[in-house]
């Protein structure tokens, strides 16, 4: 009884998030600054809401920022509330075109700023990358990626796609790992204190001097620096 409320208010929160965002985008559209406030918000209230306690690492590590890939391990929907405490400085992130028709998010997406594109349709992914680069590079704006490509459950690191690693080499810009604990596996949102989770913050990979022939060094060198922390994360939640 106690996780159907709770999960009822978090539900209440997240489309009124959704409405302030919406209006807060209507007044700035496609600022690109408007995801990492709109995630800020989102989170703030999320968390407590769902009785979860976070810990944050490697902040420094976004300050000042330049345009970079972010790569992050993607668990659950409520990732939102999570990744939310962390989204860069002028961050957007690539999502699908279905997202559009989630009542109020849909809108406070699109006006965020952060690119929409049905993944079926070759010519729209091809597009997509193109806006990617455009964002990257002229716009000084970064991308977040869950290149795992689906949600892992909190069972693991699930293999990454190439995409994310392909669109920093073109752009020349870093890769920043965004490491968040395996919550989804050992929260219970029936208990009031429902679980713990530490996000890690690495440093920025460099992708100077690289070509396209380097896509699957920098992505196995990424997965596996993920992965490790991932299971070093785990290791203290549980001790």
């Amino acid at each position: 009884m106690f996780k159907a409320i709770r999960v009822f208010v978090v539900l209440c929160y997240f489309f009124f998030i959704a409405l302030i965002g919406s209006l807060l985008c209507l007044f700035r559209p496609f600022n690109p600054d408007n995801t990492r406030i709109c995630g800020r918000m989102f989170s703030w209230g999320g968390l407590k809401l769902l009785g979860m306690k976070i810990t944050i690492e490697g902040a420094e590590h976004l300050t000042k920022l330049p345009p970079s890939v972010v790569v992050a391990n993607h668990q659950d929907n409520i990732d939102l509330f999570v990744h939310g405490s962390v989204v860069p400085y002028r961050t957007v992130s690539i999502g699908k075109k279905i997202l559009r028709y989630i009542p109020l998010f849909g809108q406070v997406y699109w006006l965020a700023g952060n690119i929409l594109i049905d993944r079926s349709k070759t010519k729209q992914s091809v597009n997509a990358m193109t806006q990617t680069t455009v964002a990257l590079k002229e716009n000084r704006t970064s991308l977040w990626v869950f290149a795992e490509g689906t949600r892992d459950r909190g069972e693991g690191l699930l293999p990454f796609k190439k995409g994310a690693f392909h669109m920093a080499i073109d752009a020349g810009v870093p890769i920043v790992p965004i490491c968040a604990s395996n919550y989804a596996k050992h929260t219970d949102l029936a208990k009031f204190h429902s679980g713990e989770v530490i996000i890690k913050v690495l440093p920025p990979i460099s992708t100077q001097g690289m070509d396209k022939s380097n896509v699957d060094e920098l992505l196995a060198l990424t997965h596996a620096k993920m992965k490790q922390t991932i299971e070093q994360l785990d290791l203290r939640v549980l001790s």
